[in-house]
């Protein structure tokens, strides 16, 4: 059983301009930065309500609230969509 997030305190909302039964990709949605906690971001998806915990892939350069004050709005970019050298 997967462990209850303490930042997905609201249930999910739907917008009424996605269509019924199409699943959002992390990539379709813009998110509202959560938290900080140690080397984690959490964040929000505005549309899907789903809580999503970012591990900082560079643990030299530490998350920060300046960088990602809470409520801030993001976008996730997917990497396997950028072109190769």
């Amino acid at each position: 059983m997967a462990a209850r997030n303490k930042y997905a305190a609201t249930p999910p909302i739907r917008a009424s301009n996605v269509p019924m039964g199409r699943s959002l990709s992390i990539f379709d949605e813009q998110y509202r930065v959560v938290a900080i906690e140690g080397d984690r971001l959490f964040i929000r998806g505005i549309l899907s309500g789903e809580v999503i915990a970012i591990l900082n892939p560079e643990p030299e350069t530490p998350l920060s609230t300046t960088d990602f004050p809470t409520g801030k709005l993001i976008a996730l970019s997917n990497p396997a969509a950028d072109p190769l050298n």
